[in-house]
């Protein structure tokens, strides 16, 4: 009989330390957790820490809130039919409050949330802002089209608003090799030209300032000047006809 009680004991401790378990799960940090009752998604995710949910009944999902960084090599055509190849960085991160939607709209798990949120985002975003540029522009204005790609990439999923953009690079650039040969002659003409140009404007500066001073060299401020020189007793020539100044030669 006591041998029963200790049976029926042990098995009630068990069960209970059972239920117990089964009534408690902790959110790590950098996640938060979503929870089901028979199915049935709740609104408000559950924050890191020790958290309570009915045994048996719910179950509990996690997500990721931290930055994800993740790189997609592209390829995509520009403006002018050029086939450009390159890779698009892009750091997101779930947004807490929107966990529970995701799960119950378009993804049970981290995993899924590239593949179906941000990928299809980011390449239609690569392929709008590359398609309206010609290579010579893209190729010398990078940083430029890479701050247009990420405000369209952030545009694209604000439609959705599961995540929030924190940033995007692009980098590995890669074009045919004679295509970016004729963008490297193009650039040195340009610089040669704008020399050329640079060049030109100062000689102009330069006669414009001759012939103001010509100008201003008439007979009575030369004979200012003749006057200022002459000690009174040098010898001089007298001006043509009277027409020019007076010239000092000396004794």
């Amino acid at each position: 009989m006591q041998n029963s009680k200790n049976v029926l004991a042990i098995g009630g401790a068990v069960a209970g330390g059972i239920l117990i378990l089964s009534s408690v799960f902790v959110v790590p940090a950098g996640r938060v957790g979503v929870v089901t009752t028979l199915g049935k998604v709740s609104k408000k995710p559950r924050l890191p820490g020790l958290n309570i949910k009915l045994p048996f009944i719910q179950s509990s999902h996690l997500f990721s809130i931290r930055t994800q960084v993740v790189p997609e090599k592209f390829s995509t055509l520009t403006k002018d039919l050029q086939v450009i190849e390159a890779t698009a960085t892009v750091k997101y991160a779930v947004k807490p409050n929107e966990a529970p939607r995701i799960y119950s709209t378009i993804a049970i798990s981290d995993d899924d949330i590239y593949g179906r949120v941000i990928q299809p985002s980011l390449l239609k975003s690569l392929k709008s802002v590359f398609s309206k540029y010609e290579l010579n522009t893209i190729a010398t204005d990078w940083n430029n089209i890479s701050t247009l790609v990420e405000k369209s990439v952030a545009r694209e999923l604000n439609k959705f608003d599961y995540v929030a953009v924190k940033g995007l690079d692009l980098t590995g650039l890669k074009i045919a090799e004679e295509y970016r040969s004729a963008i490297e002659q193009k650039q040195i003409a340009e610089q040669q030209l704008l020399r050329s140009k640079t060049e030109v404007k100062i000689a102009e500066q330069e006669a414009l300032k001759f012939e103001t001073l010509n100008r201003g060299l008439n007979n009575r401020v030369l004979y200012k000047l003749f006057l200022d020189k002459w000690d009174g007793t040098t010898k001089v020539v007298p001006g043509i006809n009277g027409g020019t100044p007076p010239v000092i030669v000396g004794n």
